[in-house]
């Protein structure tokens, strides 16, 4: 699977569609997240795989494709700005949820997905399986853009040391 595989599946796009055209979410493009990508990028990544999750296992789609899109909906960069009430892990997801509310109506469910998607980080349990999967996810996605340009250097390496190796075998 690929990160644009989400522009071919009908059904999740018929999902996001209005939310992805609202200037406040393309906005997110303009932030870096997890160093190696951009917060629209991520937060697409985790709406996706968790909307996949939750359709293979029957779960509500269309709440967790729209809050996991939202999850992420705040505009500074979280590695320079600091709060006096509490950590970034603590203090996005009530940003995030404010603003989602501005955007559209949100079910109870979608609000706990985004106020619950630091779980773990954070002491407030999900309260919905949606909420596991989101925050999961969202963790799931972190650590591999974080570590991807690391990932192709090692493959880059590997396929390089194999010849090497190889040839040598080879005389």
């Amino acid at each position: 699977m690929t990160r644009n595989d989400w522009r071919q599946d009908s059904e999740y796009v018929a999902l996001v569609s209005d939310l992805l055209a609202k200037p406040e979410v393309q906005k997110l493009a303009n932030y870096t997240q997890h160093h190696h990508s951009n917060r629209l990028d991520h937060s697409i990544s985790v709406s996706y795989d968790s909307y996949l999750i939750a359709k293979k296992h029957h779960l509500n789609v269309r709440v967790t494709a729209r809050a996991g899109l939202l999850h992420d909906l705040f505009y500074y960069d979280w590695r320079t700005t600091k709060f006096n009430l509490g950590s970034h892990a603590f203090i996005h997801p009530r940003v995030a949820l404010r603003n989602a509310e501005k955007l559209t109506e949100l079910t109870p469910m979608e609000k706990d997905i985004i106020l619950k998607h630091m779980w773990g980080a954070t002491a407030a349990l999900p309260k919905y399986r949606e909420s596991v999967i989101v925050s999961l996810v969202d963790d799931k996605e972190a650590v591999t853009e974080f570590f991807s340009p690391l990932e192709k250097r090692f493959t880059v390496w590997r396929k390089q040391h194999l010849s090497r190796v190889l040839n040598l075998l080879d005389k």
